[in-house]
């Protein structure tokens, strides 16, 4: 069938086209580090770590050994390198527990000895590692607060790197005097690997005077022993210019820029135009969403900027300010807003999904909306207004048939974005 004739068929192939590029074993093959006089030691954390270790364990020719932690119900087999499951976006003490386990691993390396660190996103809250004075409950709510904030990733990732023994590039530099090599798939806007997972193994330049400033502008409410810590020089992460670091590499291997671009190339063989508005959009969900429909509605009703059949691809990753205890992430949320602004429009038809396959705590990728989308929530007696403005857009899209399942996909590139005008 056409893409017109399968819109929803068509937008699915695109996501999964894009999940394709950031495959862990393509992103590893052209990546790996030469091989060490002594160990090698391989470390890791987030979404796809897991798949990331078993594709370097079948690309590696030498002995090697390490510990990874993903997500509950993430891992995947593998035969050298261990495999810790923990809790996501909320921090658990099977978390801790994993962090001190990496901790433990890069501990007494010699020069000879190499360590691979296999970073992608969601390594944050698997990795929680609070310093003195700080506990497992101090981090957590440090994450609920930074979740609800409605804060851009890069900026939360500021707050959680002066509170950990491990982010901010502190776990690179307890292996010294090993080398380093961290491989990233970015999910992070503008692909900084410093902010991916709040770069364990990769520092930046921001100190506790930023991050003190962040909790500030987002009216954050955190626990005293936090704000105390924050307060302390002692809490400042080591800059990159640390000598700790001059033998460490960083490469970023995946990315949502190239997964785009091959959606962009699957569009454009099946006759369609593709249009990259950006890779790194951030900002509220529902005000991307909308003004991804403007667009669309833009490019339907008047064939201007760009004619139809056209598909509008973006990347980044959208914050939600939390304001009620529905059910959705920010994914479900976009499409509820892009739904609102192409009501009525029988040739547009829009996907939003996480490429890790999890909008949120959810089970879903994401959701389709179209131009009946608005409509049928109604008929469904449901509020869609009210669903958008109580962030409940899985109860919406699950009364009406549309929620995206894919199950995990084993990477994570940041949200995906596909908006089908047909001509």
């Amino acid at each position: 069938m056409t893409p017109a004739e399968d819109p929803r068929g068509f937008l699915a192939d695109l996501f999964h086209a894009a999940v394709t590029a950031a495959d862990p074993l393509e992103a590893l093959r052209h990546a790996l580090p030469e091989k060490p006089v002594g160990r090698t030691i391989v470390i890791g954390a987030g979404k796809g770590a897991a798949q990331l270790a078993a594709a370097f364990e079948e690309l590696w020719e030498g002995p090697l050994e390490g510990c990874i932690v993903t997500r509950y119900g993430y891992a995947c087999p593998t035969k050298k390198i261990e495999v810790l499951e923990a809790a996501h976006p909320v921090p658990d003490a099977a978390g801790l527990m994993a962090g001190k386990r990496l901790l433990d691993l890069v501990s007494g390396l010699t020069a000879d000895d190499l360590v691979v660190a296999l970073v992608c996103g969601g390594g944050s809250a698997l990795l929680p590692a609070p310093p003195d004075g700080l506990t497992l409950a101090d981090e957590v709510a440090v994450n609920e607060a930074l979740l609800a904030s409605g804060a851009p990733i890069s900026e939360m990732n500021t707050v959680r790197k002066h509170l950990s023994l491990i982010k901010g590039g502190r776990l690179a530099a307890a292996a010294s005097p090993a080398r380093v090599v961290s491989l990233v798939v970015s999910d992070i806007p503008g692909d900084n690997p410093a902010f991916v997972a709040s770069g364990p193994t990769v520092p930046d330049t921001a100190d506790r005077v930023e991050a003190l400033r962040i909790v500030g502008q987002y009216g954050m409410d955190l626990p005293d022993a936090v704000m105390a810590h924050l307060n302390d020089p002692k809490a400042d992460a080591p800059m990159p210019d640390d000598p700790v670091f001059k033998t460490h590499d960083v490469t970023v291997i995946a990315s949502s820029s190239l997964s785009l671009a091959a959606a962009a190339r699957l569009a454009e063989s099946r006759g369609v135009h593709s249009a990259i508005l950006s890779d790194s959009i951030e900002g509220e969900a529902r005000d991307i969403g909308r003004m991804h429909g403007a667009i669309a509605r833009q490019i339907a009703q008047t064939g201007t900027p760009l004619t139809p059949p056209v598909v509008l691809l973006s990347g980044g990753e959208t914050t939600v300010t939390v304001r009620a205890k529905g059910r959705g992430g920010r994914n479900g949320e976009l499409a509820l807003a892009i739904a609102k602004d192409i009501q009525g429009l029988s040739t547009v038809t829009a996907l939003s999904a996480d490429t890790d396959g999890i909008d949120g705590t959810e089970d879903n990728a994401g959701a389709f909306a179209d131009g009946g989308t608005w409509q049928k929530l109604i008929e469904h007696g449901l509020d869609p207004n009210a669903l958008l403005a109580g962030n409940d857009s899985y109860t919406g899209f699950s009364a009406s048939g549309e929620l995206f399942v894919t199950g995990p996909t084993g990477t994570n590139v940041n949200d995906f974005r596909a908006v089908l005008i047909t001509a």
